[in-house]
């Protein structure tokens, strides 16, 4: 399986999957980013393996001073875990991690660490965060058409979002990982039948019957091999032309393009074009690597422990372990207990990290978790992902926002204005309302101008596909549309017309605040 240049090697510095079109000043951009080695701290060379937990135990996490907070990536099962399935063959288990353990990583420790300076940007409200992707992936959806529209929307939403809010966009993928999901439920019943749920393809099937229900380690594998195939697919399309700003008027899905949002796309992407057009006749070029490629990460929720420690390594150049299953991870409202497995494994790890919350959240709780996840308290590094329904967000969001400030706590505030309105629709399918996102996003920036912080992205669930999942937009999907193209394995997601729509929206939001404090400035 080849992830990057053809191999299993460690790729080039010009093999990474970033994106110098947005972020960096090319005055004080470096011609090459150094790609660190994971190495085995026993002989120094490169290596794949995690450390023994002797050498681990003797590592601090980042920021840590004491001997208490001593760390390694197995002392989180001494620790309660949540959500974890019950493996009926340990010996194949134990077999499993440790080829797991033997495979490259799929991410690297440079690529995560540019990742958090990026984040760092919108913490202070110079940039903004685009994260999206399905709610689970799945095997049987694997394939380059599913990964190349889901791509393509995202750049398509950062153009407008980019052109709109005159900030750089971090484009960052739900994507090459995300599998398992937490279960409110350990158990299905179905017609009287009872199965344990459904935990995502890395876990077990979703097929309703015995079998496929069983907790299987070998998807563990197989979830890790299309994962290094979808970020060596993404790679090329970010790197290899396709994200090119002179095809911004190519990105139009098919199915898109004679709606009223690909009409706006388009006019938008006319002007985008013009204004090329325009600084190559000043003799600008356009041949530059900040034109013709684009940064792009992948993410996904730290769920099934004993696979992120598997592919924790051990960084040559920092010290730090990363979790090299993706560049940033997230912990989830189910598994972020203050003294849970969760926190502990992410503690130690140097990822940017994630914090789902909703608006069961104690504002005093918020403080102390961040604490434990950022005691140096670097920008970047914490990124608190709000979800709780737009009424929720206007009375709940400002104490969280001013305990934090109050700490004076950095972080980067984010809205996820999926999983706080999902609805049943009346056949029985679940289903999220596009009105009930609208608001929550509409709150989620009203709440941040009347506490003068920064509103540092949206996290979104979303295809490139044309489904019909989620309710309304303005080719309105109805209650009776739903099951024609209702293919998610989980949640319901947004399609790509409603993703575009919802785009123009924040776009709007961003333009407004930097007219406002341009006006302001100039005052």
């Amino acid at each position: 399986m080849a992830l990057m240049n053809g191999g299993l090697n460690l790729p080039s510095t010009e093999s990474a999957i970033y994106h110098r079109q947005t972020v960096i000043p090319s005055a004080s951009r470096p011609a090459f980013l150094r790609i660190s080695a994971v190495i085995d701290p026993k002989n120094e060379s490169t290596a794949s393996k995690t450390p023994p937990a002797a050498a681990a135990a003797a590592t601090k996490p980042a920021g840590a001073s004491s001997v208490k907070s001593r760390w390694s990536p197995e002392t989180w099962k001494a620790k309660t875990a949540l959500q974890q399935p019950e493996y009926p063959d340990r010996t194949e288990l134990d077999s499993v991690l440790k080829t797991i353990e033997a495979f490259p990583p799929i991410v690297f420790a440079g690529e995560a660490r540019l990742l958090e300076e990026r984040l760092g940007q919108a913490a202070k409200g110079e940039a903004f965060l685009l994260q999206g992707g399905d709610c689970a992936e799945s095997f049987k959806e694997f394939n380059a058409n599913n990964i190349r529209d889901t791509f393509r929307i995202i750049l398509q939403m950062g153009a407008v979002l980019m052109f709109g809010g005159q900030v750089p966009v971090i484009k960052v993928g739900r994507m090459a990982g995300q599998f398992a999901k937490p279960r409110s439920d350990s158990f299905e019943e179905r017609d009287g039948v009872k199965l344990p749920s459904y935990r995502g393809d890395n876990i077990n099937g979703d097929a309703f019957d015995a079998k496929s229900r069983i907790p299987d380690p070998q998807r563990m594998v197989s979830a890790y091999c299309q994962s290094a195939a979808t970020l060596n697919l993404l790679r090329a399309f970010a790197t290899g032309g396709y994200a090119a700003m002179q095809r911004v008027t190519q990105w139009n899905l098919d199915f898109s393009e004679h709606s009223e949002q690909g009409d706006r796309y388009r006019e938008l992407a006319n002007r985008v074009d013009e204004a090329l057009g325009f600084m190559h006749a000043a003799g600008l070029t356009l041949d530059h690597p900040i034109m013709q490629t684009t940064d792009f990460w992948t993410s996904h929720e730290c769920l099934l422990l004993p696979y992120e420690q598997s592919l924790t390594r051990l960084d040559s150049t920092s010290g730090l372990y990363y979790d090299c299953s993706a560049h940033m991870v997230w912990v989830g409202e189910r598994t972020r207990q203050l003294d849970g497995a969760h926190v502990e494994f992410l503690r130690g790890i140097a990822n940017p990290l994630g914090i789902k919350v909703s608006n069961k959240m104690d504002p005093v709780e918020l403080v102390k978790l961040i604490e434990i996840l950022n005691p140096e308290n670097k920008p970047g590094r914490i990124t608190i992902i709000t979800r709780m329904g737009a009424e929720n967000m206007r009375v709940k969001l400002p104490h969280l926002i001013r305990a934090v400030r109050g700490a004076g706590q950095v972080v980067t505030w984010v809205s996820d204005p999926m999983h706080g309105n999902t609805i049943k629709a009346p056949c029985g399918l679940k289903t999220r309302p596009f009105d009930s996102i609208l608001a929550e996003v509409r709150a989620f920036f009203d709440v941040h101008d009347q506490e003068g912080s920064h509103p540092g992205g949206i996290h979104l669930e979303m295809t490139g596909q044309n489904v019909t999942e989620c309710i309304g937009g303005s080719r309105t999907v109805t209650f009776d549309d739903l099951g024609s193209r209702y293919h998610t394995h989980c949640d319901p997601r947004l399609n790509a017309s409603q993703s575009l729509e919802l785009a123009f929206v924040i776009a709007e939001r961003l333009r407004k605040r930097r007219i406002k404090s341009q006006q302001a400035f100039a005052v």
